[in-house]
């Protein structure tokens, strides 16, 4: 088997890792006062488990802006 035949499986690990990231930072940042709070008209994402879902629903949107929102 090829080595590029892996790379999804490592893409796939790193994202999954990185929402796990998310989530445990989110549920620190909660606990410390200090949730990362993204809203839209009437979507908002103010919990670890709905940064956690909208992460691995849609990570190259999702994921970007809650590494911006944490610098804030």
């Amino acid at each position: 088997m090829a080595a590029a035949a892996f790379a999804p499986i490592l893409i796939l690990v790193a994202v999954l890792a990185s929402d796990l990231w998310v989530y445990l930072d989110e549920s620190a940042q909660c606990k410390r006062g200090t949730p990362i709070v993204f809203s839209y008209g009437m979507f908002k994402l103010d919990s670890p488990r709905r940064w956690l879902g909208a992460c691995l629903i849609f990570w190259i949107l999702f994921f970007p802006l809650y590494v911006v929102g944490r610098r804030h």
